[in-house]
């Protein structure tokens, strides 16, 4: 027996906003450079920082993973195969209508989170200051929304792929997915910047993946989407948002997790690196 339940976006915000509110009124002012969360936004703009955040988001493993997965399922009959099943059976959500109705209420949830931590960065403790650094930092990553939505509506026009239900031909990339990962992509960066525990922190960034992750199964599940439509609107939403996030907010590196090639005698040497 399956048993379904389900928290209302409202209730869920307002448990956030007070869990955040705290954690902003206890945690340090500052970054660890000193500086505030937005302070460096935007102006002045480090060039150098543009070429290497269009190359770490696209080296980027919540980007080449789902990429990956979306050519993977172009295979033979893979893509229409998964759909089909999904559709039928609809294993998470229980019905075709549940599924669908269950994209808006995610989505909604995972942009006030987005906000929710960007409210509970450290930006210092005069209020104009922080005030001023605030709509710097989230001007910076509504841009990078907005970039993912208005790429996404620019690929879905080119592309012109029949959705699996037949009700149109805006199928590929999904938007529902590429809103989720950016949204996803931008609250697990500003996570990196509160102050909370590394358990914590953990476990809420890998909760978002999966919430983001259930979001884009469900657009499958309702017949709306194939899963390399999905997969595309993940890689889409991930690799802007980092782009954009990582060029133009100024903020010092994350050195927890790094990707990294090398040339060597016999080609390249591939790798990955971790702080503690």
């Amino acid at each position: 027996m399956l048993i379904y339940c389900s928290l209302k976006p409202s209730n869920l915000m307002i448990m956030l906003a007070l869990a955040f509110i705290v954690i902003a009124m206890t945690g340090c002012a500052t970054l660890q450079n000193g500086r505030g969360w937005g302070q460096d936004a935007i102006f002045p703009v480090d060039l150098k920082r543009i070429p290497r955040a269009a190359f770490n988001a696209l080296l980027d493993l919540q980007t080449l993973i789902p990429a990956a997965g979306a050519l993977a399922f172009t295979v033979d009959h893979f893509d229409r195969n998964v759909s089909d099943w999904a559709s039928s059976h609809t294993p998470i959500f229980g019905s075709k209508s549940a599924a669908d109705n269950a994209t808006s209420p995610i989505n909604t949830a995972l942009e006030y989170e987005w906000l929710l931590t960007a409210l509970a960065t450290p930006s210092g403790d005069n209020p104009k200051d922080w005030a001023y650094s605030k709509i710097k930092g989230i001007a910076v990553e509504w841009a990078a929304q907005k970039a993912t939505d208005y790429s996404t509506t620019f690929l879905k026009e080119r592309t012109k792929r029949t959705r699996p239900d037949g009700s149109d031909n805006q199928s590929l990339p999904s938007s529902g997915a590429s809103d989720a990962f950016s949204y996803v992509t931008l609250a697990n960066r500003n996570l990196n910047f509160v102050p909370l525990p590394d358990k914590v922190r953990i476990s809420l960034q890998v909760g978002n993946i999966l919430l983001a992750t259930t979001e884009a199964w469900s657009r499958i599940e309702a017949g709306k989407h194939f899963p390399s439509d999905v997969l595309a609107g993940a890689a889409l939403g991930n690799f802007l948002s980092v782009f954009i996030h990582d060029a133009f907010m100024g903020l010092p590196k994350d050195d927890r997790l790094g990707f990294y090639i090398l040339p060597s005698k016999h080609g390249a040497m591939i790798g990955l690196s971790f702080g503690f």
